[in-house]
């Protein structure tokens, strides 16, 4: 009699949909792979809302957004400001040259050169200058 009683304790009274009817072991699911797992992947994209900001995500947003093209602006902005070629001056201090001017204040140019547009834009006629003289750098 017993055995009878365990054999019918042991077949379950109601169904479990995570468990096989006939042998009561959860049942095995497949997981997709290779093409497969991305046609699955995409329909289960497909199936999900698209992602939705907050009204503060936005606001992070917009200020990001801002915050970078003001970066931008001064960048630009200065970039085209020491472009504009302004003329400056600058006065000669006691045992300087004009070489040496020409050679620290217009590096893109070689000395020769810089001396040279020295010369026109100070309307020298000779490299002499002297102590105090004021000299306008040409702006490039």
């Amino acid at each position: 009699m017993s055995a009878i009683v365990l054999e019918v304790v042991r077949q379950p009274h109601t169904e479990e949909p995570a468990r096989s009817q006939a042998t009561g072991r959860p049942r095995l699911v497949l997981v997709p792979t290779g093409p497969d797992a991305a046609s699955a992947a995409r329909t289960a994209r497909a199936t999900q809302p698209p992602m939705r900001l907050t009204r503060f995500g936005r606001l992070v947003v917009a200020l990001l957004v801002a915050a970078v093209v003001s970066v931008l602006g001064v960048g630009l902005a200065g970039q085209l400001a020491s472009a504009t070629g302004e003329p400056r001056t600058i006065t000669v201090r006691s045992g300087q040259t004009l070489s040496g001017i020409a050679a620290r204040e217009l590096p893109e140019l070689t000395t020769s050169e810089g001396v040279v547009e020295l010369q026109i834009a100070n309307g020298l006629s000779t490299t002499a200058i002297h102590s105090g003289q004021q000299l306008v750098i040409p702006g490039r």
